[in-house]
């Protein structure tokens, strides 16, 4: 038998986004979302401005099959404004899954889980900054003392910092 070898520019990688791609989608689809684009591109649909305030959270399809809703969470204060911007936010959605799927627009002010976890933050937390120590720098600058390039050389300092912190941790 004749071994064939990847002749393709990965050399038998595979990307990360393929490898969870279906596991993505079988989650989504569980939510009602069958176009999983319309919660990756979130803020390129609707625009940074209402992505910031509201999230889809559900797409429920009517007995009739024809037309779904569209169920968006946002906070108490935020409601009225997305009220008003419902049919424009229908449209863009619609524009995304390439037909008219949707058909309407719900906004609920609760979290998912229920009412105790009312509160909802709709942006990622910012990462907690590690605080940097000294004697930790040094030794990751001596390590890279012998690189002649100055950009090489930052870079595995910053490297043998991070190394020698979670070696330290």
């Amino acid at each position: 038998m004749k071994q064939t070898r990847h002749t393709n520019t990965t050399r038998g990688f595979s990307r990360a986004a393929t490898l969870v791609q279906t596991r993505i989608r079988k989650a989504s689809e569980a939510r009602g979302f069958a176009v999983t684009r319309l919660l990756t591109h979130w803020a390129e649909i609707v625009g940074t401005a209402t992505a910031q305030v509201a999230t889809p959270v559900n797409v429920s399809y009517g007995q009739g099959g024809m037309g779904a809703t569209l169920t968006l969470l946002t906070t108490g204060a935020q409601a009225p404004m997305l009220e008003m911007q419902k049919e424009q936010i229908r449209e863009r959605v619609n524009a995304c899954y390439g037909y008219r799927a949707i058909s309407r627009v719900r906004i609920t002010q609760t979290a998912p889980t229920g009412f105790a976890e009312g509160r909802v933050a709709f942006e990622p937390a910012p990462k907690p900054k590690q605080m940097r120590d000294p004697a930790v720098q040094k030794a990751a600058r001596t390590l890279s003392e012998g690189v002649q390039s100055d950009d090489l050389r930052k870079a595995l300092a910053a490297l043998g910092e991070n190394v020698l912190m979670k070696q330290k941790t």
